[in-house]
């Protein structure tokens, strides 16, 4: 790595050897709170070129990562460090994901300014999003558990840690062979189970219990007809324990043979300190409250359904709002790298449809897809050629005709997946095959070919590509990064990484050069 540091910067650096260590150690330990006040007092802006903030600035933004602020690290250029930071977020993936696309926006800047400013404010900005995202994780993963055991409660399965671990789908599954599910929670299942993810979260919320009360219902229908006195029991006890599994309450016969008032005091009692602000929580207070035992029994069999589904609704919308913010920073940017033009149309397709297709985006398997393009003559010409791999050539890789109503397997040769550049280089790109995933466009004797990631260091160099802009013009060309000053260029149909410079080589040859080494990155032909 290129530490990029004068002599005078090494003295100063050494001299004050003693305050770095312990500023270090100090932000380190407190990697929770990365902006808290240090005990020593700031540094000065160190003179070294391409140096623009201090020391505690750099401590601070290093124990976001949990990057190490030895002094070397401290000696970075800010362009250097903020690659360190990168290559960390990077490294911790979905749960630095804002600071690694905050980040990327600073290495693209050319602004000395805005390094500096990432590097002092815009990391922590970007790290308050990600724990806020971590923090609405955790709160809709403890949703959907305790809408798992609410349903398990309401139809009188016994709740386990299994259970509750299951898919989705696995659950529904469960539910529906288990012996306490009547008929009707047996054809809710199977209706949900035919339908997507979102029919199986609808069932889980409130599908299964509003099945188990058409089961209750038809019972008591029959029951009616030869006792309405025991009808009339059971549809109390019915609604009862209704309500206390919205609390996620088992009750016990003790809890259920309670007055009105009381049985619903002992509901309020379940309710954890930190789930006390809902809509449910509140109507069950404002009951309570009352001296007419009617809105008792009101809230018992009514009340607490339609509180505990405006809670629902909320909490729904809570994470469809935080999902759209999430799909629009990933085509915010995808749009500044233009690398991915196909990963911002499926984007603002999501944006612009249901909130159930923004969470189907936002998945790791749909993202990796959408990042899928294709690579065209920058020219237009041949009219329909593409940048193409043939797994019967041996992995070679050529500019040929392709059409976009062939086959399947011909269109999957003319894709490739536009991914971060595996040696980790900043705003440099890999393209992987998707007919052959782990395998890469990379050079092997300044020949382009298609070959497997072996996780060598050369390797990953050979297959990283740094786009620039279009050598003739519109359009983009992509520098070798292990061949500097050599770009991905087509010559009689083959691919080279060439120098445009003349010389033994055809496809360094001076004429048509910079047209052969410019490229548009086009829609995939097998999307």
């Amino acid at each position: 790595m290129d530490f990029r540091h004068t002599t005078s910067a090494r003295l100063r650096r050494i001299l004050t050897h003693g305050l770095v260590t312990t500023t270090a150690l100090a932000a380190v330990t407190a990697v929770a709170a990365p902006q808290a006040a240090l005990a020593a007092p700031a540094d000065a802006v160190s003179s070294a070129a391409g140096i623009g903030t201090t020391d505690t600035q750099r401590v601070d933004a290093a124990a976001v990562v949990r990057l190490d602020p030895t002094p070397d690290v401290l000696l970075l250029s800010d362009e250097d460090f903020i690659h360190a930071l990168w290559q960390k977020a990077r490294d911790a993936g979905e749960s630095l994901e804002a600071v690694r696309l905050a980040a990327e926006e600073a290495m693209v800047s050319s602004s000395a300014e805005d390094q500096v400013r990432f590097i002092t404010t815009g990391i922590h900005e970007a790290y308050a999003v990600d724990k806020q995202r971590e923090k609405d994780r955790a709160d809709a993963d403890r949703a959907a558990r305790l809408a798992k055991s609410q349903a398990l409660i309401a139809v009188g399965i016994p709740s386990t840690p299994e259970l509750l671990a299951l898919s989705d789908d696995n659950f529904i599954r469960a539910v529906m062979k288990h012996e306490a599910a009547g008929p009707e929670v047996r054809a809710a299942a199977a209706a949900a189970l035919a339908g997507d993810a979102a029919a199986w979260q609808a069932f889980i919320t409130n599908g299964a219990r509003e099945a188990h009360q058409r089961d209750v219902a038809n019972e008591l229908k029959e029951l009616e007809q030869k006792n309405r006195e025991e009808a009339q029991r059971r549809a109390e006890l019915a609604a009862r324990k209704n309500a206390a599994a919205l609390f996620g309450l088992t009750p016990s016969d003790a809890v259920l043979s309670l007055g009105d008032d009381n049985f619903i005091r002992e509901l309020l009692r379940s309710v954890p300190a930190d789930a006390q602000g809902t809509e449910l929580y509140a109507a069950a207070q404002k009951a309570v409250l009352s001296p007419d035992p009617a809105v008792w029994k009101e809230f018992i069999h009514t009340g607490a359904e339609q509180a505990y589904k405006r809670d629902d609704e909320a909490r729904r919308k809570k994470i469809a709002e935080v999902n759209r913010r999430r799909a629009l920073a990933v085509q915010a940017a995808a749009e500044k790298t233009g690398m991915n033009p196909w990963l911002v149309a499926q984007a603002k397709k999501a944006l612009a449809g249901s909130d159930e297709a923004v969470a189907a985006f936002l998945k790791d398997e749909a993202q990796y897809r959408a990042k899928r393009q294709s690579l065209t003559p920058a020219s237009g010409k041949p009219a329909g050629f593409h940048v193409r791999q043939s797994s019967p050539d041996g992995g070679e890789v050529f500019l040929a005709p392709v059409d976009p109503k062939g086959k399947q397997a011909d269109r999957e040769d003319a894709t490739w997946v536009v991914v971060p550049s595996l040696n980790a280089q900043p705003g440099c790109y890999s393209f992987e095959s998707v007919r052959k995933p782990g395998y890469y466009l990379a050079l092997k004797d300044l020949r382009v070919r298609l070959m497997a990631d072996d996780t060598g260091a050369a390797f990953r160099k050979d297959a990283t590509w740094c786009p620039r802009k279009g050598l003739a013009g519109a359009g983009t060309s992509f520098e070798s990064a292990s061949q500097k000053g050599r770009f991905l260029r087509s010559s009689w149909g083959d691919l080279y990484a060439a120098s445009g410079k003349g010389g033994k080589n055809r496809y360094d040859a001076e004429k048509d050069f910079a047209q052969d080494a410019t490229w548009k990155i086009s829609a995939p032909l097998a999307p």
